[in-house]
């Protein structure tokens, strides 16, 4: 990316303004990242502990599966997802605050007496399902976030202030050459003057 600038002292300001701003930016942009990137450790760590939580209670659940087929899947429904929003870093991440259950009302008499127990044991599986999911999303957006924190801290880092620093030393050449020619042709001019008015 190339800095346009001028050769004058108002460019010159401009561009050691803007330098500084990225100089004092630095630090917080890569203490952002350094969290993101623990959170998206964290919520991948929790992802993976609900991957097995729920492989091992299907494998609980293994035996009982065949007698599933008894079981009428409009019995339980899933009434509403509570959620919240929780900020980390910055960036707004979904958090499961419980799930409402209906029950469709269903006879004892006429269900296999496991009946209530295979209730509870979808609810268990269905909520560990629904905790992944959440756990995954906020993984996914803590992701994007880091990546385009870290292209931000590449950016700064390695384009923008060696390129406003680079551009800073040029103007500050061209000024110092500027002066430098000044005083030179004074000086000329001077000794001409004093020469002409000796003869």
């Amino acid at each position: 990316m190339a800095i346009k600038f001028q050769y004058n002292k108002t460019s010159l300001q401009g561009l050691d303004k803007q330098l500084k701003m990225r100089v004092r930016a630095l630090p917080t942009i890569k203490n952002k990242e350094s969290a993101l990137r623990s959170e998206v450790k964290k919520a991948k760590q929790v992802a993976d502990e609900f991957d097995e939580k729920l492989e091992e209670t299907l494998n609980q659940l293994h035996d009982m599966l065949q007698l599933y087929d008894e079981y009428s899947k409009d019995i339980l429904v899933v009434k509403e997802v509570n959620m919240s929003v929780k900020k980390i870093a910055g960036v707004k991440t979904p958090v499961l605050d419980g799930v409402e259950y209906e029950v469709k009302d269903f006879s004892l008499f006429n269900r296999p007496g496991w009946f209530l127990d295979g209730v509870q044991y979808i609810k268990e599986v269905v909520d560990i399902a629904l905790e992944r999911e959440f756990y995954m999303r906020k993984m996914e957006l803590l992701d994007k976030a880091r990546k385009k924190t870290t292209q931000k801290v590449n950016l700064y880092e390695k384009v923008q202030i060696p390129g406003f620093q680079e551009a800073i030393r040029k103007i500050k050449r061209f000024l110092e050459d500027e002066e430098n020619l000044s005083k030179s042709s004074q000086k000329i001019v001077k000794n001409r003057k004093m020469m002409e008015a000796e003869s």
